[in-house]
């Protein structure tokens, strides 16, 4: 579906817009169309690491969903959300599409679907992005192409961590790292981005890179895992000359702390999964005990952590303790479908036992899809859909008891 633009001055302060007002074919074609990046790809590992950008208050690094949606309307939506008992909500990660928009007008144009016919309770309140969200160096001029207008006619707030290839910058280029994301996603107040290509959608006005969003029966806290393909990194790991902070652990600590006895449903998203199993991307075991580490002070441990740069689905559960914790990664969203493999030619199976604490559940590596996730205050439902047009129903699903963080039935 595509949509009738409305124009408002680019900079302008303004209520925040989430979605065009009438509703048009898809397009076929991108406006601006995207070359081979082949020869910046072959500067990209002379740079490595990049620097966490500073936020705009370290302080105040915790956004909330009245905020997001304006203050008036925002008090009253949360206010219904609260008589209906439950949220439902959208993650989708690594959309960005290089060679056209079919495969990620087939996922938004189902996400807009969950909108159509529901009753209240049912709809989504917002959407929050996984990472990579324009390829292949999250350059300004294909935000149009890649964000703004795959996601145009999406009636909710869209919040996001960056990935790899939004943070990538190649010796070349003068661009500071992350610098378009931050533009459109990191503003002081809602504004028509200069990269929105006369489309409403205004900025987001996200405190930082890393932060924790509050809403009725969730927390989401996301975390920046930097721009390498492998692995995530969110600190120095020790290294004194690294230009990656350990300003994230610290973060993540605090928060984990301040969330544990909401009643909240808690979920760590970051870009680069902790695990990943056959295919082209592995896991990121020194990020993981990072966050180990940091859910061990807190004295509090995630119903849910996710993820997206392996461009397919995956789902882990994790054992530990008492605790059973789904891993997923959900990173075919829109930019590639990568299949997973046991060898170069036999498919995986699932379930499967990887070691005595990690189970891998299930995956799909032929489609395109995304996360419809439903919480209320006594349990987490995550479902996975894939990009079938005919249907409703999810592919996979698993649902968490927030009170014992172990998994109940469907």
């Amino acid at each position: 579906m595509n949509a009738k633009k409305t124009k408002t001055r680019a900079g302008a302060n303004q209520p925040p817009r989430f979605g065009e007002t009438q509703v048009t074919p898809d397009p076929t074609k991108f406006r601006l169309k995207h070359l081979s990046d082949q020869e910046a790809y072959n500067l990209v590992q002379k740079k490595l690491l990049q620097p966490i950008p500073k936020p705009k208050n370290p302080d105040n690094l915790v956004l909330k969903l009245e905020t997001v949606l304006g203050r008036s309307e925002g008090n009253k939506i949360i206010k219904d959300i609260q008589k209906e008992g439950k949220i439902v909500f959208h993650m989708v990660g690594d959309t960005g599409p290089t060679g056209g928009p079919k495969n990620i007008d087939k996922v938004t144009d189902k996400l807009q679907n969950d909108f159509l016919g529901e009753p209240d309770g049912e709809a989504p309140r917002f959407l929050f992005h996984l990472g990579d969200i324009v390829y292949s160096f999250g350059e300004g001029k294909y935000y149009y192409d890649q964000f703004y207008e795959p996601f145009r006619n999406y009636q909710a707030p869209i919040l996001a961590i960056p990935g790899n290839h939004d943070g990538l910058v190649y010796e070349t280029d003068p661009t500071p790292t992350l610098d378009a994301f931050l533009r459109n996603f990191v503003t002081e107040k809602p504004v028509t981005s200069t990269d929105a290509g006369g489309l409403s959608r205004t900025t987001m006005i996200q405190p930082a890179v890393y932060f924790a969003f509050d809403a009725p029966f969730v927390t989401i806290i996301g975390l920046y895992s930097n721009v390498l393909e492998d692995p995530g990194v969110i600190s120095s790991e020790g290294h004194a000359d690294s230009p990656v902070s350990d300003e994230q652990l610290a973060f993540l600590t605090s928060q984990l702390k301040r969330v544990k006895n909401s009643g909240n449903a808690v979920i760590v998203a970051v870009h680069h999964p902790p695990f990943a199993w056959g295919g082209d991307h592995g896991g990121s075991p020194k990020m993981l005990k990072e966050i180990d580490d940091a859910c061990k002070e807190a004295d509090f441990w995630p119903h849910a952590v996710i993820s997206g740069h392996a461009h397919n689905q995956q789902r882990f559960t994790r054992t530990v303790g008492d605790f059973d914790i789904p891993y997923i990664i959900i990173g075919n969203s829109g930019h590639n479908c990568l299949s997973l493999k046991s060898t170069k030619t036999t498919a995986l199976r699932a379930p499967i036992n990887l070691t005595k604490d990690l189970i891998f559940e299930s995956y799909d590596d032929k489609n395109y899809g995304y996360l419809r996730l439903v919480c209320d205050s006594k349990q987490l439902r995550i479902e996975y859909h894939d990009d079938d047009p005919d249907q409703k129903s999810y592919s996979d699903a698993v649902t968490v008891d927030l009170k014992t963080h172990t998994m109940i039935s469907n």
